[in-house]
């Protein structure tokens, strides 16, 4: 088991939020807000105009005065910034073309971003199972950590004030429980570290509980219990269900979980496939992944 030192804390310099302009995009930006208001974040706001029905036919792109689309595009994305709840924070627009999986990581590169912040709809039946979410193929292909906020998450003045961070002991969880952490420090946030341990007939829980509990404290750093008490949690439910209302149960105002890159299958998962996607769709709050 692999303790974290010291919790360093993060920086948030510059937060990239994609809109195509729907209710789900829209939802997000609350966040994206509160964010660039703890952190003094630069906000680049983009909108990613989809590729044509031949995507794999390049052309070179027409003036700006002679595409229609990409003008219709500039439009919408300049009348959204006057008129949405973003209006009185200076912002970076972006407008591109091309899929938003690939263009987003990208922008990543480009422009040194430090947190995508996205909506969702959270679409799910077997073309979800199959294909994942664009969603999904960000946060999984994303260099940076992804914020995303799903259709169950409620509205309102977001604080984080109780951060939940699900974890494997059999892996190295050290990316994004450092992550959680300083999020933690900054927001002054009660932190809860949980195991979910299914299949467990009743009759051993208490001395598994009892060790998963020595297993997970000896993971968070002395340091950080100079400031918060760090509250460790054993569920008995699959990991997706025990996230889930462990979230609810607790009132938490964020989720923190590792994420395997996109080309990884579910044996590879941090949390096994589709248990993010699960989580993420379902979750009554914000989940914020980094990839491992």
């Amino acid at each position: 088991m692999l303790a974290i030192p010291e919790v360093a804390r993060i920086s948030l310099k510059r937060i990239l939020f994609p809109t195509d302009f729907s209710p789900a995009s829209n939802a997000a930006l609350p966040f994206a807000l509160a964010l660039e208001s703890v952190y003094g974040s630069t906000l680049l706001v983009t909108h990613i105009i989809p590729p044509g029905p031949h995507p794999e036919v390049r052309f070179d792109r027409l003036p700006a005065q002679d595409d229609r689309v990409w003008g219709d595009a500039r439009h919408k994305l300049d009348e959204w910034t006057r008129h949405s709840s973003i209006r009185d924070t200076p912002c970076t627009q972006l407008l591109e073309r091309g899929d938003l999986a690939t263009v987003i990581p990208e922008m990543i590169r480009e422009h040194t971003v430090d947190l995508v912040v996205l909506g969702t709809h959270g679409r799910r039946g077997v073309s979800k199972l199959v294909l994942g979410s664009d969603a999904e193929k960000i946060y999984r292909s994303a260099s940076c950590p992804v914020l995303t906020v799903g259709p169950k998450v409620h509205a309102g003045e977001w604080r984080l004030d109780r951060i939940l961070c699900p974890v494997d002991v059999v892996e190295n969880p050290e990316p994004f429980l450092h992550y959680a952490l300083s999020l933690a420090e900054k927001n002054q946030a009660q932190f809860i570290v949980l195991q979910a341990v299914p299949l467990v007939p009743w009759q051993h829980r208490a001395s598994v509980e009892a060790q998963m509990c020595e297993h997970l404290e000896k993971m968070i750093p002395e340091s950080a219990k100079d400031w918060c008490t760090p509250q460790c949690l054993v569920r008995w439910e699959h990991p997706a269900e025990a996230v889930l209302l462990a979230a609810a149960e607790r009132e938490v105002d964020l989720i923190v979980m590792g994420v395997r890159k996109a080309k990884a299958t579910a044996l590879s998962s941090h949390l096994p496939w589709p248990v993010a996607s699960e989580v993420v769709s379902r979750a009554p709050c914000p989940v914020l992944t980094v990839r491992v």
